[in-house]
């Protein structure tokens, strides 16, 4: 059996009349070339179905035309749509973005960084809340440090900064500040007993927007009630079983909720119907992220706004600029409410 010979940059070279120099500079994306030229090889590339070498490419210290993403899962709103801005700026680079999840397992996460070290991507992504302690902050620094090193880059996107000196990028939000404007949002229409249906307790995300929850009561003279913060999943299911078991107690004494996200909220809402409760003449109900779907609540469901397609923007964009020299940056992006109409004023 006659085996093909595989193409390779010298058959390109002399397909497009030009030197193998310039077939590298073309591929690489990282020197001017005229446009007639950059024509001609990428005409000869597609006529001989030429495969760059991925491990050649790293011998010569060259980065793949790759960024990497990686969530701890891709089925809720947030992550797909901090996605679909990842791949978009990819996209826009002529960069390929691969998508990897870590269902929250540390140990995944650790083996997908050494893998796209190992490959040169551009940038490895990290996004999402997670569980701060020293052994995180320490295998954030190394990540970054070892990626660094390779020519990549490490972003830390809607996770909080390490501070000033940590050797990457990170892209976040104001958490702490858009739940401050939710429960606000709450107070101004009088209600002063407000239950916190929030995530899991020590994970950064629910942590901050709890915070947030705490500062808007403080600026109100509302002393916090911790009974009045649930602590648990941050899904519908969980939203809903929270709930259920809130109204099984009995004890309603508060008028207004803060769901931790818009999940979380359908999950609320659910229970509430259930009950014979509706929002808002019985129960003012905010949340948080503004996903799609929080238009289409019954009554439409007043939420904080998440720029989560322009956080996936803004990390692939500074991770892929190397005028700047280092890359090593902290972006924060503002959030506001958007109202709608599952608040009543009390007064």
């Amino acid at each position: 059996m006659v085996v093909s010979k595989r193409p390779s940059i010298k058959d390109v070279a002399a397909r497009a009349g030009v030197s193998m120099a310039t077939v590298s500079r073309v591929l690489s994306g990282d020197y001017p070339v005229s446009a007639q030229t950059r024509e001609r090889v990428e005409k000869a590339v597609r006529e001989l179905d030429y495969v760059v070498n991925a491990h050649a490419r790293a011998l010569h210290g060259v980065t793949a035309k790759v960024v990497a993403l990686v969530v701890a899962e891709v089925t809720t709103p947030f992550f797909a749509r901090i996605a679909a801005g990842v791949e978009e700026m990819a996209s826009q680079t002529h960069r390929l973005c691969l998508i990897c999840t870590t269902h929250a397992d540390p140990d995944r996460e650790l083996e997908v960084v050494r893998l796209m070290r190992e490959q040169r991507a551009d940038a490895v992504i990290l996004a999402g809340g997670v569980v701060e302690n020293d052994d995180y902050r320490e295998r954030m620094r190394q990540y970054a440090k070892g990626l660094e090193d390779a020519g990549s880059c490490l972003v830390l996107c809607a996770r909080p900064s390490l501070g000033p000196d940590f050797p990457g990028i990170t892209v976040d939000y104001e958490n702490t500040g858009g739940a401050h404007a939710a429960v606000t949002h709450l107070l101004t229409a009088g209600h002063r007993r407000i239950l916190m249906i929030a995530g899991p307790d020590r994970l950064t995300t629910s942590d901050h927007r709890v915070t947030g929850y705490r500062s808007a009561l403080a600026g109100y003279g509302v002393p916090f009630d911790p009974a009045l913060v649930s602590h648990g999943p941050w899904d519908r299911e969980g939203g809903y079983r929270r709930m259920r078991a809130i109204l099984d107690q009995g004890t309603l004494d508060f008028t207004g909720i803060f769901a931790g996200n818009d999940g979380v909220a359908a999950g609320v809402l659910e229970a509430l119907r259930e009950d014979g409760k509706r929002v808002p003449e019985d129960f003012s109900l905010v949340g948080y992220d503004d996903t799609p779907s929080a238009r289409d609540f019954d009554p439409p469901l007043t939420s904080v706004l998440v720029p989560q397609e322009e956080l996936g923007r803004t990390a692939v964009k500074l991770a892929t600029q190397r005028s700047s020299g280092s890359r090593r940056e902290h972006v924060m992006l503002g959030t506001h409410l958007v109202v709608r109409k599952s608040v009543r004023p009390l007064h």
